[in-house]
């Protein structure tokens, strides 16, 4: 997030100890924030890491830390680690990002063929449209991941590379003020920050355990421990922290109905994490900060295919508890802040590598995504990016913050696997070979930015932030992304926000790989053809594009707030498998067929989201008992050719908190989540739907959860609880909406030693 200035003074001179992107903090960090989980930013307390100071003996340009910048966003959320500590996640960042209003978890499209493997989607626009990062920095693992013909990925995303314990907060942007971002953020940003390196020696401990009832259900075990503190007094600084954590699979026969078959229940996790944080004070305005994080993922394999446990292959039931697949990501950063008497300047370098190891899987329409071989195969992503901004204050007939930045990104993918799968030797395909050792198995792409974006107090109580982006791809051109968001006091409580911006997603690797084939006997072709077919690669595609609205009122006074915003996004240019034949080949070992009738990916898909998000916080007894609710109610959320769902999340979605802080060491919190009914999709879109869709929905229902925590001292907490307390599940059937399983009653209890 960016540091917003306020009112310049008669010097320039800034305060050091304030930047909390560049992760400069003193004391002890986990001593830091106390802002409690909203779904609004406004009114909120201010944390250590956000706190303004002053200079004693001259005017001073104060720095603000996120929670300024986010009071001037609409769409905005954070989430700091006393909220994680009062309701953890059992294994998944998104367990408790989810919570946020417009927030929700699904698979990749509106098919929810992979239902278990959820990701967070922002506002129903996908959860390729969510822009993950950690400490500032985008996290793209999940681009190694194949990508099919439905548009789904067989990954959990990118929300669990960091273990809760080490979160010092989480900020959630939505809507307009994403744009800010470029590529990937049409639905939102969610930016995971780690605790930083502290000037004294601290160390800590952390056990946590998720035990459900069922015993058919996985359980959760996480160990991690962290060292901070001074290699050479108020110059270098480090952070280390290291993470072990395993979540079993549920049983292979969780989902069982009556007639014997069954989709595969949640697989489980094993998880390795090393992480490391130099922080070198050059001098009091020139910080450098060196991060690299090691992290090995892999599965426990519950028998999730891209259709159903009832054996298509023998090798599916085999493989159950194994690892068929586990990722490998490296990621290094070096950053400067820099202080100056004309503002602020931020540099970044980072550099990630994903290796990609997993089993081979078909590809051919009604068994795509299933195991069918006890090779592995890796496919190895790397990023390189290069961000350099500044903001500057300065005034011209009102006062203004002005920030500008220079992004580069470079992706490389190479996936032999994915690109060779596909054997269609002794013919040529839309002018590329059907041979698989022909086919190039690389693919890249660069991206330019550059952008600008000015704080303006235009008026007394009026507050402009009109943006301007530019992005350029070696392969697809220029990209414009304009913004505008407004804030106006209404009253002394009263707020209006406002914002509209054009965001926008390039292609990924996968769909502009031109060598990228995939084949079908026909299942898995568009419903008026007859033959078989081959979806390729394309590297004529534009963007994706969306013109992302937004406004609201909130509504602050003597620590009461309430909030409602309505949201719309017209998303354009959506990259969907082709529904035109680009022709037929001659395919003399087809199954059904001897001609393929040839498709491509294309642009053309149009699809909107509206909705309302609204919040609400009573402090029923001051500093004693808080009431906190956040709700999202979607008006629509479809394409506009076929009234399918863009994905499958809820109609409306609740989430509220009754924290209590009995005395001053134990403090319990009451949560209710209540979801509304999921629609399936109703219009069938390749041929093995076309006999009839599944009308299944899930209804709606609701789960609670308590949890208690108790500081034993200031060395020693615990915490324990129970999630859905009235045991309410849900049943993966993989038919129409009911993808997913909602795990039943569980017991957790958390332990953290410290000094």
């Amino acid at each position: 997030m960016k540091s917003i200035y306020g009112r310049r003074k008669t010097t320039l001179s800034i305060v050091i100890g304030l930047l909390l992107q560049a992760g400069i903090t003193s004391g002890n960090a986990a001593e830091s924030s106390t802002i409690q989980l909203s779904s609004s930013a406004d009114n909120q307390p201010t944390s250590q890491n956000q706190v303004k100071k002053k200079a004693t003996n001259e005017d001073t340009m104060v720095v603000n830390a996120p929670a300024e910048k986010l009071k001037q966003q609409p769409g905005a959320s954070l989430i700091t680690h006393e909220d994680i500590e009062r309701t953890p996640p059992a294994n998944d960042l998104s367990e408790i990002i989810r919570k946020m209003p417009g927030v929700n978890l699904t698979g990749n499209s509106a098919t929810g063929s992979r239902g278990n493997n959820r990701q967070i989607d922002i506002r129903g626009m996908g959860p390729e449209n969510t822009l993950i990062l950690v400490d500032g920095v985008p996290v793209s693992s999940r681009s190694s991941v194949r990508y099919s013909r439905t548009g789904e990925r067989d990954s959990r995303g990118d929300t669990n590379w960091v273990p809760a314990e080490m979160v010092d907060h989480i900020d959630i942007l939505r809507g307009p003020a994403a744009a800010h971002y470029g590529s990937g953020a049409m639905g939102g940003v969610v930016n995971i920050t780690t605790k930083r390196p502290t000037n004294d020696w601290h160390g800590s401990l952390s056990l946590f355990t998720n035990q459900p009832e069922d015993k058919d259900e996985g359980a959760t075990k996480r160990m991690n421990f962290s060292l901070s503190g001074p290699l050479i007094d108020d110059v270098l600084s480090m952070r280390v922290y290291g993470n072990i954590n395993k979540t079993d699979a549920d049983a292979y026969d969780i989902n069982t109905n009556e007639n014997g078959s069954y989709a595969a229940g949640r697989e489980g996790v094993r998880n390795r994490d090393i992480n490391t944080a130099l922080q070198w004070k050059i001098n009091d305005r020139q910080y450098l900060d060196f991060n690299y994080a090691y992290s090995r993922q892999g599965n426990i394999y519950a028998g999730d295919t891209q259709y159903s446990n009832s054996n298509l292959s023998t090798i599916v039931p085999e493989l159950y508890g194994a690892e068929t697949n586990r990722m490998y990501r490296q990621a290094y950063s070096l950053t400067h802040n820099g202080i100056w008497d004309w503002g602020q300047s931020k540099l970044t370098l980072s550099y990630e590598d994903t290796h990609n190891t997993r089993l081979e899987e078909g590809s051919t329409g009604k068994v795509e995504g299933m195991i069918n071989s006890d090779t592995y195969n890796t496919s190895r992503y790397k990023t390189w990016r290069v961000n350099n901004e500044y903001t500057i204050p300065f005034s011209l007939w009102v006062d203004n913050t002005l920030t500008m930045g220079f992004e580069w990104n470079k992706e490389k993918l190479n996936d032999p696997a994915s690109i060779q799968e596909t054997d269609a030797t002794g013919i040529e395909i839309n002018g590329v070979s059907g041979d698989p050792s022909q086919r190039n198995t690389k693919n890249s792409q660069e991206l330019s930015a550059v952008y600008l974006e000015d704080s303006i107090d235009a008026f007394n109580g009026t507050t402009l932030i009109p943006g301007l982006r530019l992005d350029y791809s070696d392969r697809f051109g220029s990209n414009w992304s304009p913004s505008l968001n407004i804030q106006q006091e209404l009253t002394d409580t009263l707020q209006l926000k406002a914002g509209i911006a054009r965001v926008f997603k390039a292609p990924n690797l996968y769909q502009s790989t031109e060598g990228y084939l995939l084949a079908s006997s026909g299942n898995g072709c568009d419903i008026g053809g007859s033959n078989g077919c081959y979806l390729m690669g394309n590297g004529d595609l534009k963007p994706e594009v969306s013109i992302n609205k937004e406004i609201g009122l909130q509504w602050n006074d003597a620590g009461y707030s309430a909030g409602l915003t309505y949201f719309r996004n017209d998303y354009q240019n959506k990259i969907v498998s082709g529904d035109t034949s680009l022709g037929t080949v001659e395919v003399a070992s087809a199954r059904y067929s001897s001609e393929y009738n040839i498709y491509q990916w294309q642009n053309g898909g149009k699809a909107l989201t509206q909705g309302l998000e609204a919040n609400l916080t009573i402090p029923l007894i001051a500093d004693k008992l808080n009431w906190r609710t956040n709700a999202t109610y979607m008006f629509t959320s479809k394409y506009k050719s076929t009234g399918n769902p863009l994905s499958l999340i809820p109609k409306y979605t609740v989430n509220s908190w009754l924290d209590y802080q009995i005395t001053p060491d134990f403090a319990t919190t009451l949560s209710w989540t209540m979801y509304g009914r999921q629609h399936p999709r109703t219009t069938a879109e390749i041929r093995k739907e076309a006999s009839g869709l599944s009308e299944n929905e899930v209804g709606s229902y609701a789960i609670f959860g308590l949890g208690f925590n108790y500081e034993v001292n200031k060395n020693l907490k615990l915490s324990a609880g129970v999630t859905n307390l009235l045991d309410k599940r849900i049943y993966r059937e993989n038919e129409g909406a009911s993808t997913y399983n909602e795990p039943g009653r569980a017991y957790y209890a958390g332990l953290t030693t410290s000094f």
